[in-house]
């Protein structure tokens, strides 16, 4: 997917059109217990054509260490899109800051659309035309506050996005992803060199990424290494929230993703940040958990390790979790059959007789609860795709689903089928529509 970032001065309403558009994001999980949201980073589908989209802090021409961090991480944002907006104030006239920006958006050659907010009226869109001097062709006047001018502002965004492109080969492609120094790189190595069969190296189309593919047990499959971040000085220092922006390219062409964490520095949030990603692009997920030769006591903190994964990752629970060296190789051999597990799960097609006759029981030994006298009816079940498993239940009233209920449905189909590895879309339609 390409990448659009929103860039301009302070105040000028970029989270809250960051906000608006976010709103098309078709997540599978909106409300993921656990996790923190970070909403600098979001996914927008629009019209069958996706994008992420980044928010960056204001620019502004104040000499501070602040000031100087935020304008690092929005040259680096502006660096990894392929779309900038440009979010100008509607209200008021164009100020040194504005040429500030411009200045920084000149000089990246990128395209550029000037998004000039606050145009909620008809008095106020002669207010558009003053912006053409910033010297970009495209410009779109929007009300973040009052949903204006979004639908012709997406329009322009996904115009030169093209349609999703099929895949030229059907075999597995696994990604490795994880903050920097987790040792994905060495853990590619070590199952390279476990190998010693790989057929080719070719550059993949997220940079920074090579996509090398091997063999193992007689199967072809492609595994997808990221760089990481390039170091510019002390940018370092401040960019972490960017630091998956690639990776989350590296998700969007995997099968099944290996979230990797350093047993040195345990579990940050920012792994629980980078995992959710990978639910939210739908793809099949096990935890490597590497450098376990640093562990003392590897028995006895192999319990401790595995309660803190179940709390610490209790949003994913139907993900594996190894424990690995990259140094020794160590456990190295657990780790591709549960890749392939994950993968094998996550393409799964389930008859609709066995289907139904899990949710008939499921229903019988616990029936919806009652809402104003209503009660949930449901009268099929089948599996529309895959890549996640997504189930559709025809039902009487959908509004009548409970979360609670939902959740005990997928409990009683992933008892009854092997769907580790991979997480499942429920989704509830009227009968009558």
């Amino acid at each position: 997917m390409q990448t659009v970032c929103l860039i301009g001065k302070p105040n000028v309403g970029k989270s809250t059109i960051f906000n608006r558009l976010i709103k098309e994001k078709k997540s599978i999980i909106m409300d993921t217990p656990g996790v923190t949201r970070d909403r600098i980073y979001g996914t927008v589908n629009y019209k069958g054509k996706s994008f992420h989209l980044i928010d960056t802090g204001g620019i502004t021409l104040e000499n501070s260490a602040f000031g100087k961090e935020v304008l690092m991480q929005a040259s680096l944002a502006i660096d990894e899109a392929d779309v900038i907006l440009f979010v100008v104030d509607g209200l008021t006239d164009i100020d040194n800051e504005d040429k500030m920006v411009q200045g920084l958006l000149h000089k990246s050659n990128k395209k550029v659309i000037v998004v000039v907010n606050k145009i909620d009226n008809s008095k106020r869109e002669e207010n558009i035309y003053n912006f053409y001097e910033l010297g970009f062709e495209t410009v779109i006047g929007v009300s973040g506050e009052h949903n204006i001018g979004f639908d012709k502002l997406l329009d322009m965004i996904v115009k030169d996005i093209p349609e999703e492109e099929p895949r030229e080969d059907e075999n597995l492609k696994f990604c490795l992803v994880g903050r920097p120094n987790v040792g994905k790189s060495s853990l590619i190595n070590a199952l390279l060199n476990e190998d010693r069969l790989i057929v080719s190296n070719e550059a993949g189309t997220t940079r920074d990424a090579v996509d090398t593919k091997f063999r193992y047990n007689g199967e072809e499959y492609t595994v997808i290494d990221t760089a990481g971040m390039r170091k510019k000085g002390k940018i370092y220092e401040h960019i972490e929230k960017y630091s998956f922006l690639r990776s989350l390219k590296t998700i969007d062409r995997s099968d099944v993703c290996v979230l990797v964490i350093d047993a040195n520095e345990g579990i940050i949030e920012h792994d629980k940040h980078i995992a959710s990603y990978v639910i939210e692009a739908g793809k099949a997920l096990v935890i490597a958990v590497n450098k376990w030769d640093t562990i003392n006591d590897p028995n006895e903190d192999l319990k401790l390790w595995k309660q803190k994964m179940e709390i610490e990752f209790k949003f994913v629970p139907y993900a594996k979790v190894v424990f690995v060296s990259a140094k020794t190789k160590k456990r190295l051999g657990d780790l591709m059959p549960e890749i392939i597990k994950a993968y094998e799960n996550h393409t799964k097609e389930i008859p609709t007789s066995l289907l139904n006759d899990v949710v008939l029981e499921a229903v019988s030994m616990h029936q919806p609860p009652s809402y104003k006298g209503k009660r949930l009816k449901i009268y099929f079940t089948h599996q529309t795709s895959s890549r996640p498993p997504k189930f559709t239940f025809e039902v009487n009233n959908k509004k009548l689903v409970h979360f609670s209920y939902e959740r005990y449905l997928e409990n009683e189909i992933r008892k009854s089928f092997d769907l580790e590895g991979t997480p499942i879309i429920l989704q509830f339609n009227n009968k009558n529509d």
